[in-house]
């Protein structure tokens, strides 16, 4: 039985402008597929993202051009139109396998959207249902608070790509207009606007809805500062004025086709994965990492995995920009945040070879917070980061580094705590501090915070016990001021004595 195929509309940008059904099908769908230019950020997928639900498939569907020209022997549309059949069969394949199939689209997805071109290959082979969704026009009327049309008046919806002779005809013939696709068109449009007489009339609205959101008389809108997401609109002439606003629009960064993105995954599953780091991992063509960390990606039959073991950092670094300076949008990920005892160091380092590969670092939820989430507050003051591993740095380095921070009063995060190999280490750990601290200093100990073994226990460091202690724990050990609460909960309060 094949699956089923869905063309969503989003609205135009604000998630709770989505419908109700669409949010239902996102959260059902086996998967999501979306379109972006070739930086690979969907707008789509951002608008959909409160709705997804962890282990779902992602499909992005990647233009192979937007304005450029192109080698191709069909030229622009050729191209396209490759592009076009290439992600259908990508689509089919899912159906095939009996998938349910949700294609995102902003607005509406046959109101000059990027499903049509799904919808006209894929509906008469499978099961196909469309939901309408608000489009960019009614939210540009609401935004300005001012009717499209009333009575009898006729509503002209145009494409900027139209030439200026055709634009100024049918804008002097309408008595309302909405002009799509600006960006390049601008100055086009506003002088058919001029040449209809509408100048004085025309609005300009960015990213309706949006946090972004701009409106503006167009007729002082810089056409240098016009994104593809805007609009004209000659509102309804029976309306009365609408009071000015203007937002000021957050510029889009642009990235390049090949780069690598060092993902932190946070300690455990998506509810603990930042949006940016979903996005990342979605854009992602090839994803590089220790293997139990790439097996908690959601699995994407289009993307490339590659495992390696936990100690080849730096062959791994290598091997990601070596995919990347081909073209290849990389995800290096790691648990926790990358830049704590992770890969974001190595790639960094491995990058002086490769000075014309982008590299980002994209932060996560690191297991000390997540660990001291669960039991209030133990890092409400100073507090020292530190790995008992002395695989890359020698034990009296660590002992001098636990004394200093002991003297100081510092809470204390240990990572790395012990492993099969480094057995002895944490009680050494322990002795030293008690020369400084307490024996009664609270101490939590985190294992598999947020997975599906995850324990937690507070003792104090004259009862902690190594044996208790693994790979997958962290531990937190207090400061002088730390306190533990009657119900088990930790803090050390933000006032020192």
């Amino acid at each position: 039985m094949t699956g089923r195929l869905y063309g969503v509309g989003l609205g135009p940008g604000d998630p709770e402008l989505v419908t109700v059904k669409t949010a239902r099908l996102i959260g059902e769908a086996d998967v999501i597929a979306y379109h972006a230019a070739r930086h690979g950020r969907s707008i789509a997928r951002s608008i959909a993202l409160p709705y997804m639900r962890e282990g779902q498939i992602e499909e992005l569907l990647l233009y192979p051009l937007t304005t450029e020209t192109t080698d191709h022997p069909g030229g622009y549309q050729g191209a396209l139109d490759d592009f076009y059949a290439d992600c259908a069969e990508r689509l089919a394949a899912h159906l095939d396998g009996g998938r349910t199939v949700v294609v995102l689209s902003e607005g509406d997805p046959l109101f000059y959207g990027s499903y049509m071109h799904m919808h006209k290959r894929l509906a008469q082979r499978y099961p196909t249902e469309v939901v309408p969704g608000v489009t960019s026009v009614s939210a540009a009327s609401a935004v300005l608070g001012r009717p499209l049309v009333e009575r009898d008046e006729v509503l002209t919806v145009l494409p900027g790509t139209l030439s200026a002779e055709e634009l100024a005809e049918r804008l002097r013939g309408t008595d309302s207009a909405a002009v799509l696709k600006l960006g390049r068109t601008f100055a086009k449009v506003r002088d058919a606007l001029a040449e209809a007489g509408r100048l004085d009339d025309a609005w300009y609205v960015e990213r309706a809805t949006t946090d972004a959101e701009r409106v503006a008389p167009l007729k002082d809108v810089d056409p240098g500062e016009v994104p593809y997401f805007s609009l004209a609109l000659l509102a309804s002439p029976i309306a009365d004025r609408w009071a000015e606003r203007t937002f000021a629009p957050e510029p889009a960064s642009v990235a390049s086709a090949g780069e690598v993105a060092v993902v932190g995954l946070g300690p455990a599953g998506r509810p603990w994965l930042t949006p940016e780091a979903q996005e990342a991992l979605a854009a992602a063509t090839d994803l590089v990492g220790y293997g139990p960390y790439v097996d908690r990606v959601a699995p994407n039959p289009r993307q490339r995995r590659h495992r390696t073991d936990n100690r080849a950092e730096a062959e791994r670094a290598r091997h990601a920009l070596e995919l990347a300076r081909e073209g290849a949008r990389v995800a290096v990920v790691s648990s926790g945040d990358p830049g704590v005892f992770a890969m974001a160091s190595a790639v960094l380092e491995a990058a002086a070879d490769f000075p014309d590969v982008p590299v980002r670092i994209v932060p996560g939820l690191t297991a000390a917070q997540a660990v001291a989430g669960r039991v209030g507050a133990p890092l409400g003051h100073d507090y020292c980061v530190l790995s008992l591993s002395d695989l890359l740095k020698p034990w009296e380095v660590v002992a001098d580094r636990l004394t200093a921070a002991a003297r100081a009063d510092l809470v204390l995060a240990l990572y790395n705590p012990a492993s099969r190999s480094r057995t002895w280490q944490l009680a050494a750990a322990r002795d030293l501090l008690l020369e400084h601290r307490d024996a009664a200093t609270p101490v939590v100990i985190g294992r598999d915070v947020g997975g599906d073994e995850e324990s937690v226990t507070v003792t104090t460091l004259g009862e902690l016990d190594p044996a208790q202690v693994d790979m997958r724990c962290l531990l937190i050990i207090g400061s002088s001021t730390t306190r533990v609460t009657g119900d088990g909960g930790v803090y050390t309060p933000r006032r020192y004595p």
